[in-house]
């Protein structure tokens, strides 16, 4: 019986070098490339567009990574069925566990991840045209103002006559008011807090607020939504 003898050069030719192959330098260096350069435009789109209280540069350097790191993991799954579900198998166990503090960072990690996935699949120009449409649309629609800032006012009063005092010069001063929380202390007195809508972004009223009698604190804070203070 004739039997037939496999060399460790041979597996590591037929199963090492052919996959050398199924993807050419130039198309590498092409897609690598450009998804350098779609990463690089995704971070400056988030720093032109950024509105939170503390910019995070690793955050946008991460944006930019995760474009080239998608990329590459495509370009490796489309050039190996076998690959691709060993891949899914292995990125099923990640767990992230980095909390989002922005709603709009996570369009951005999306934005990254489709630019990576679709540079990794080739089609390029879908990947250049599409990043670039969504680029103007978020420096378009982050930045425009939708309509007055809300404010904040605190109040910290003595007493009730103190408290109606604040609130009818509050009334005369800005477009619109909203008591929002109401706290009484037997110590500290009567804590108010009113969201207002400030005419012509005036803020001289809360000067006057701070010389009605039996008001102490005063305190106007930029709401976003978000800020509880």
């Amino acid at each position: 019986m004739a039997t037939t003898t496999i060399t460790f050069a041979d597996i590591f030719k037929t199963g090492f070098l052919d996959k050398l192959t199924s993807i050419s330098v130039l198309d590498m260096v092409i897609a690598m490339g450009l998804a350098f350069g779609l990463g690089l435009f995704i971070l400056l789109v988030y720093r032109k567009t950024f509105k939170g209280v503390m910019y995070s540069e690793s955050f946008g350097v991460a944006l930019m990574a995760l474009t080239l790191i998608t990329t590459l993991i495509i370009l490796a799954v489309t050039s190996n069925v076998i690959l691709s579900l060993g891949m899914v198998g292995a990125l099923s166990i990640v767990r992230f566990r980095s909390a989002v503090k922005e709603p709009l960072d996570i369009a951005f990690l999306f934005w990254a991840i489709s630019a990576g996935i679709v540079t990794g699949a080739g089609l390029l120009p879908l990947a250049v045209v599409g990043s670039l449409f969504i680029g103007i649309i978020m420096v378009l629609f982050a930045n425009r103002k939708t309509g007055d800032t809300p404010y904040i006012v605190v109040l910290n009063c003595a007493d009730e006559t103190s408290e109606q005092a604040g609130i009818d010069l509050i009334k005369q001063h800005v477009k619109k008011y909203a008591v929002k929380s109401k706290t009484v202390s037997p110590t500290v007195g009567i804590e108010l807090t009113v969201e207002v809508r400030l005419k012509d972004s005036a803020t001289s009223f809360v000067n006057g607020l701070s010389q009605v009698a039996g008001i102490g604190n005063v305190a106007l804070v930029s709401y976003n939504g978000e800020y509880v203070g």
